[in-house]
């Protein structure tokens, strides 16, 4: 057992954490997410949901400040996804806070899933809420 390490990042999310390079991205999948379909890599965390993931994963993972926007969402036609504000407050309350000046990119569905394929992991989770998928893209330390 290690120190510091919130107890919902699992080994095999530490060892992507850690191989992940600038640019690389790592999406935090609801549980609607075809992510084993869509993913090269897919870290299953069942029984979390994606704000509990996402403030866990912003304790170790840099955002790019590079991107004008280093987190994006689905912009979808259904109604906006409350979690949204969530995870804008999470990153907000996060050091990396002022990587995020700009907010979210909002990718139309065909771009987020192109965006999904090509990321270099899927983390799933058993998040209920509609749209609640987040692309992360790590930056440098």
């Amino acid at each position: 057992m290690l120190k510091k390490i919130s107890p919902v990042i699992n080994p095999e999310l530490i060892k992507v954490l850690m191989e992940m390079g600038h640019t690389d991205e790592i999406v935090i999948c609801d549980g609607n997410m075809p992510a084993c379909s869509l993913g090269k890599r897919v870290v299953r965390l069942d029984g979390h949901g994606v704000p509990e993931i996402l403030k866990a994963v912003l304790e170790y993972l840099p955002l790019d400040p590079t991107t004008e926007q280093p987190a994006a969402l689905c912009a979808w036609d259904g109604p906006k996804a409350d979690i949204w504000d969530v995870y804008k407050d999470i990153i907000l309350q996060s050091e990396e806070a002022p990587k995020f000046k700009n907010g979210f990119r909002m990718l139309p569905p065909a771009e987020f899933n192109e965006a999904v394929k090509n990321a270099y992991c899927l983390v799933t989770t058993s998040e209920k809420a509609l749209a609640a998928n987040i692309i992360l893209k790590k930056g440098l330390l």
